[in-house]
């Protein structure tokens, strides 16, 4: 993935971004300095859009919010994900300014670290499978074979026969 330009956009939206994050999280700003390593006044020169993090530290922030390091790559501008976020179009399905699924996943107060870490892992893992999901999704034909009985029958019905035949 390519490199962007830093900008003082990109650092504003970043520190806005980790505030977000760490009062989702209900952490203190004191206290995700200790989680992640980080001096207390280097966290919050960051979150006003004052210091610009390297990617060490932005991991390291990721570890103690337990979010994505991705998401925090991209909204600093060392991957391109920033650019497409920003001005999506047809080429990625989605309306312009429309966050991508990892994006909105990570930015949802009410999902807790551990659910924002299992469904980002599970988007992820429907996204290399489909092999034609975009950064917005997973397409319209995807999303119809969800919707579709499988072939096979689920495992809980081959449980419950085997549990009715042993009864017997």
């Amino acid at each position: 993935m390519a490199r962007l330009p830093v900008s003082r956009i990109h650092v504003t939206d970043l520190g806005a971004y980790l505030r977000e994050q760490r009062e989702a999280a209900q952490l203190s700003l004191r206290q995700l300095s200790e989680l992640a390593g980080v001096s207390n006044p280097y966290l919050s020169q960051i979150e006003r859009g004052l210091r610009h993090p390297s990617a060490e530290i932005l991991n390291a922030l990721a570890k103690g919010l337990q979010i994505s390091a991705e998401s925090l790559y991209v909204r600093a501008g060392f991957l391109d994900g920033g650019a497409a976020a920003e001005d999506d179009g047809p080429a990625t399905g989605r309306r312009p300014g429309t966050p991508s699924v990892v994006e909105a996943i990570t930015a949802d107060p009410s999902l807790s670290a551990r659910q924002r870490r299992t469904l980002v892992d599970l988007y992820r893992q429907l996204a290399e499978a489909s092999g034609e999901a975009g950064p917005g999704g997973v397409d319209d034909a995807d999303a119809d074979a969800a919707d579709q009985p499988s072939a096979t029958p689920p495992a809980r019905a081959h449980a419950t026969t085997r549990r009715t035949r042993s009864t017997r």
